[in-house]
């Protein structure tokens, strides 16, 4: 039986790499997805529908074609782990904890203790906070193993 983790925000570092790498190396059946996180292709997504003269229609278009992507991802994901990086705001990873929220959706976050206070209603509606990739492979692990 495999297990669908969806990999939702930041998209500065590797961590989904390091969760990845985790989970094979556990041995664990987990089938990831992904927002798509080249910035430049998720800001183009909808271009193909037409220029916009502002920015604001240029964003909402593309959101729509993201949306589709990502709430069908969550919503046949088994767990979503949630990043919110040091270096931007991830408006689009607080949103992707509130439709977990919304759907009952399993998730947990993962981000450093110095945004605990900011991100207090999303963690506490998380089934964990992590500080680290190995402690989201070992969520994986037990849920899996145990």
């Amino acid at each position: 039986m495999s297990f669908y983790v969806y990999l939702s925000g930041e998209i500065h570092t590797d961590w989904r790499d390091e969760i990845q790498r985790g989970a094979e190396a556990a041995g664990l059946d987990v089938v990831f997805t992904a927002p798509v996180t080249d910035h430049d292709a998720s800001d183009a997504a909808g271009d193909h529908l037409g220029a916009e003269d502002k920015q604001f229609w240029r964003d909402h278009q593309s959101s729509k074609i993201n949306a589709i992507r990502t709430r069908t991802l969550i919503e046949q994901s088994d767990m979503v782990v949630v990043r919110f990086g040091d270096k931007y705001k991830q408006w689009n990873a607080a949103f992707d904890a509130g439709y977990c929220a919304a759907l009952d959706k399993p998730y947990v976050t993962l981000h450093s203790e110095d945004i605990v206070h900011p991100l207090k209603e999303v963690d506490a509606d998380a089934q964990a906070w992590c500080t680290t990739t190995d402690q989201v492979v070992e969520i994986l692990r037990y849920v899996l193993k145990a």
